[in-house]
């Protein structure tokens, strides 16, 4: 039996009623864990939705999925799942519904989680063969709503993966000395997460998979209504592992310095004609 029952598979729809006081149980585990909160739940959801999941699992890019191939994430795509078939796209938002947040808040003690409806950066996520995601706090502004990233949820859809396979996800300590935890991205694993400015992450080690079946995942992000004028915004920050080969990613560091010299102005303007150029080169 799952962690969480869904009540109905054809609209994924969670018993409203069950998951009230549920994830109770869980929140000393998740306040108390090293090196940040976090938690790991394995069966975390009946294999017949995520089975259903891998089955209704996009072929290729949908209008707005997200690619990366470079030093820091290499042959990731994200997929929305505004573009799925209707019950896998049912039960997504379902992961937005008061229910599951209701839950996310009993175990995690955050009020007022808010979900994203534009699942910006989250959705299905796929990384192939010799991709990887290096170790990185996330970006802690949702540009479009201005609201502070505050939880991570990640599901995993991987069958019979093994820690030689890669992509296992590594939780690392707030002075990036070392990996604290290693979780293989096991199918029906469920790992929630606080996010801040130094909860590091990250799958390094690259996918390579026997057969080449990509390591695939649910990602949801939360958020709250706690951002202030005297927060930096930060887009996602990578970080390099001891005696690693790591790559630094000095894009950001260079956007970062010059926000910091240039005014405002002058910053955004640069920022507009950089896009453009990038746009044009597309």
């Amino acid at each position: 039996m799952s962690y969480l029952e869904i009540i109905d598979r054809e609209h994924g729809q969670f018993d409203a009623k069950a998951l009230k006081e549920k994830g109770l149980d869980l929140r000393d585990s998740y306040v108390n864990a090293d090196p940040f909160p976090h938690i790991v739940i394995d069966d975390f959801l009946p294999a017949s939705i995520l089975d259903l999941c891998l089955e209704q699992f996009p072929a290729s890019p949908d209008p707005d999925s997200m690619s990366f191939d470079r030093a820091q994430e290499r042959y990731k795509t994200s997929f929305n799942p505004d573009h799925l078939a209707g019950p896998v796209r049912s039960f997504f938002y379902s992961l937005n519904s008061r229910p599951f947040v209701q839950f996310l808040e009993n175990m995690t003690g955050i009020k007022g989680l808010i979900p994203d409806p534009f699942f910006l950066g989250g959705g299905f996520h796929q990384t192939t063969n010799g991709g990887h995601l290096s170790v990185h706090a996330d970006f802690n502004l949702h540009p479009g709503l201005k609201l502070e990233r505050r939880l991570n949820a990640l599901i995993y859809l991987n069958r019979d993966w093994d820690l030689s396979y890669g992509g296992a996800l590594e939780l690392w300590d707030k002075k990036m000395q070392h990996c604290v935890k290693k979780i293989a991205p096991e199918f029906g694993r469920c790992v929630v997460f606080s996010t801040d400015a130094t909860s590091y992450h990250g799958h390094p080690d690259p996918v390579a998979h026997p057969r080449s079946t990509p390591r695939r995942s649910i990602a949801l992000y939360y958020y709250t209504a706690t951002w202030d004028g005297e927060k930096r915004s930060l887009t996602t920050q990578f970080k390099k592992r001891p005696q690693s080969r790591d790559a630094v990613d000095l894009e950001v560091k260079s956007r970062e310095l010059m926000s910091d010299l240039l005014p405002p102005i002058l910053f955004r303007n640069l920022r507009r004609l950089t896009n453009r150029l990038k746009r044009s080169l597309n």
